[in-house]
Parts: structure tokens; C-alpha cells; sequence
């Protein structure tokens, strides 16, 4: 049958364009669906505050009425702006194993990047860096996280024949929680806490944590939490700060599945957030149950998990500049460390860090660890 290529136009299109992954990986014991509801509102322009400086375009291919293969494509002007790289980003990217549907898809990518008289095109990337990216050059045999895309081996042996070379990669560790604290971290928290005057934040009420900012003399740690992941993360690749909205939209979105004991807190004698860590129980067996649906049955599985599970994710770690090296992240490693021994957690993923991130791995040495997986943002110069 004749390959076809459209461009989702309607809302019906985009679920279509959102499930197609569901039965791509139906029955693959590794790969882990998002949640829908998530990513539909990723997708919309009337609901993700991305678009207030990106464009985006989605494509479908057709063989015959069967789909088999998508692609989003981001003209993201802030990261242009910023970073002095006229790119397009492609992302949300799946194919069957099929030359003419994987190169069908980037000519649509390559064909926009050119109108908007872009230079090259970059990807896995999504919106903003708190997306989903990177495909995954190795670990295909290695369980997927809710953060993170999975995908088959054939995907970038696809995009080097279309002639995309490797930018940037990204590693994942999974990480062994041993069975007593660690006595040298904890030393250096208590010797951080004491020399400058920090403690770790006890927060009982997520109406503490999620206050706004508008609540005049009483501080906002949410949000204070995005203003120092803005600082912090300004120079990792493809970041571009948060604005507002984004921040309101994300602390919306995405707090309320998380639980206050595992996301530790370090502030001043003034209160002011100095560092964070977010973690969570994994989600990645209960999205498989739940099929990526929150409805009728899924938050049932996700429920279950959050209160009882044997793997937790490591998600977002910042230090401020002026405390960075100073022991800092001793407490948070503690404190979350004590956590995963009380819950029954022997088993942590660290999620995707850039592999020249030296800092954040050198925290690893005090752990038996395991690098199991390998992520790969690649790039095609356009001639």
C-alpha cells in the first residue's frame, strides 16, 4: 500500500498522534506509555504556555489507513535567541521498522526547517528541557522511566542513514540503595548544616509548599524551587529559563502526584531555599497497567504505587552557585537516602545527566551503581 504523510490538524488526529506508541510497543516489557493526559496537553496550543515562544507542527504517516509513524517538529525561538543556533527540534518521534516511513517523516521536519530558513534540525528535544528527549542508543533491554522515552534499536540506525550524527549524550544509572546510611555523607551534611546555618525544610502541607507568590511576606518554595532550577541549569544543553507561566503551569501539572517526604528541602537561617531534590516511587510498572490512562481503573495502579514500591526516580537535584561544593548536596543524599531505607526502596534511577556532567556523577561514588542506559540527541546540518 501507498505510504502517506499528514499533518494532524484536529483534536482527533492529536489522540491518535498521542496512542500510536500504545501499539507500536503493545506487549514490550521494557517501554513505559506517558501519561495521556499529560501529553495532550503538551501538545495544545491553548493549554501549554511553551507556545507562547514556540510553533509546533505534528505528522502522521499512513500506510493505507493503518498509521505507522510520528513525528513533532518545535520552532522554538526562545532557545534560537538564546543560544545563537538557528535549529529546529524534532521530538515525540516513532516508526515501524521501515526506511521509507522513518525518511517520509524527517523530509517534513527538514522541509519546515528550511522554510523557516533554520540551518539544522536537533531532536529528540521537546518544548522546554523538562520534556521527555533523547533516544535511546543503549539499554533496550533495560526498564523505561516516565521521564524518559524508550525506543527500539532500529530507531537510530534509521537516523544515521538519513545522515544525523551524534550532538549530545546523556547517561542513566541505576544505583543500589545499601542497607545503612552512609557515614562520610552524613558527616559532611551535619558539618554543612552547622557551618552555615542550613536545615532541611519540614514541610507538612502542600499548601505550605505550593503557596503563590503573591501571598506577600511568606515564601513560595515552589516556586522558589523553578527560580533556582532557572539558575542553575542556564548552561546545560537546549536550556532555556521558564517563564511564569510555565512555572504555574508545571507546578499545576505536575504536584500533585508528588508525595512532600521525597522531595527534601534546604534552606537558610532566612528561610530562602538554598537546594532541592525531587524524587518519586516509580511509576513505570503502574503506567504499563494503567496503559498510560489516569481513567476509569489507571489511578488505582499509580496509587498503589506511590504508597508501596520497591524502585524510586531521581528527577531534579539543584544547588545554588554560592553553595555549590560546600556539602550541600550531602543533606539532600542523606536525607533521601533515609527516606528509601524507611519506604523499602533498594533500587534508584537517576534519570538522564548529560555524560560531561562530572559534578553530578562524581556524586555517585559512594554508591554501588550500574550504567545501564545511554540517551542521544542527534543533529543534521541542512545544506
Amino acid at each position: 500500500m501507498d505510504l502517506s504523510i499528514k499533518e494532524v490538524t484536529s483534536l482527533r488526529e492529536l489522540r491518535a498522534f498521542i496512542r500510536f506508541p500504545n501499539k507500536l510497543y503493545r506487549n514490550n516489557p521494557y517501554w513505559v506509555p506517558a501519561l495521556f493526559m499529560d501529553d495532550y496537553q503538551t501538545f495544545r496550543r491553548d493549554k501549554n504556555p511553551a507556545f507562547d515562544y514556540c510553533d509546533a507542527r505534528y505528522w502522521l504517516a499512513y500506510r493505507g489507513r493503518e498509521i505507522v509513524g510520528r513525528i513533532a517538529a518545535i520552532y522554538n525561538r526562545a532557545h534560537i535567541e538564546k543560544w545563537r543556533q538557528p535549529y529546529m527540534r524534532f521530538g515525540w518521534v516513532d516508526f515501524v521498522d521501515d526506511p521509507d516511513v522513518s525518511a517520509a517523516l524527517f523530509a517534513q521536519v527538514e522541509a519546515w526547517a528550511r522554510e523557516k530558513g533554520l540551518s539544522a534540525v536537533h531532536g529528540p528535544l521537546g518544548f522546554t528541557d523538562l520534556d521527555r528527549e533523547g533516544m535511546l542508543v543503549e539499554g533496550f533491554e533495560e526498564l523505561g522511566t516516565m521521564a524518559t522515552f524508550y525506543n527500539y534499536p532500529y530507531y537510530p540506525v534509521h537516523l544515521e542513514r538519513l545522515g544525523y550524527v551524534k550532538d549530545v549524550d546523556w547517561v542513566e544509572y541505576e544505583m543500589t540503595v545499601t542497607p545503612e546510611p552512609d557515614a562520610t555523607i552524613a558527616r559532611i551534611a551535619d558539618l554543612a548544616k552547622r557551618r552555615y546555618g542550613l536545615r532541611l525544610l519540614q514541610v507538612r502541607d502542600k499548601k505550605e509548599l505550593l503557596r503563590p507568590r503573591t501571598e506577600k511576606g511568606l515564601p513560595s518554595y515552589a516556586h522558589e524551587l523553578f527560580d533556582v532550577l532557572n539558575d542553575e541549569y542556564e548552561h546545560l544543553y537546549g536550556v532555556v529559563p521558564l517563564t511564569e507561566r510555565q512555572i504555574d503551569y508545571y507546578i499545576k501539572l505536575y504536584f500533585s502526584l508528588i508525595s512532600l517526604d521525597f522531595v527534601p528541602l534546604v534552606v537558610d537561617e532566612n528561610d530562602r531555599l538554598v537546594a532541592f531534590g525531587i524524587t518519586m516511587p516509580s511509576l513505570s510498572k503502574a503506567l504499563q497497567k494503567a496503559d498510560g490512562r489516569l481513567f476509569p481503573f489507571g489511578f488505582i495502579h499509580l496509587l498503589r504505587a506511590l504508597r508501596k514500591a520497591e524502585r524510586a526516580d531521581a528527577y531534579l537535584v539543584a544547588v545554588r552557585s554560592e553553595y555549590q561544593g560546600k556539602g550541600v548536596n550531602a543533606i539532600l543524599m542523606d536525607a533521601i537516602h533515609r527516606l528509601y531505607l524507611q519506604r523499602g526502596i533498594m533500587k534508584v534511577e537517576s534519570n538522564p545527566e548529560l555524560e560531561t556532567n562530572a559534578n553530578v556523577q562524581g556524586q555517585w561514588k559512594y554508591y554501588q551503581t550500574r550504567q545501564h542506559k545511554r540517551r542521544r540527541c542527534f543533529v543534521k546540518h541542512l545544506s
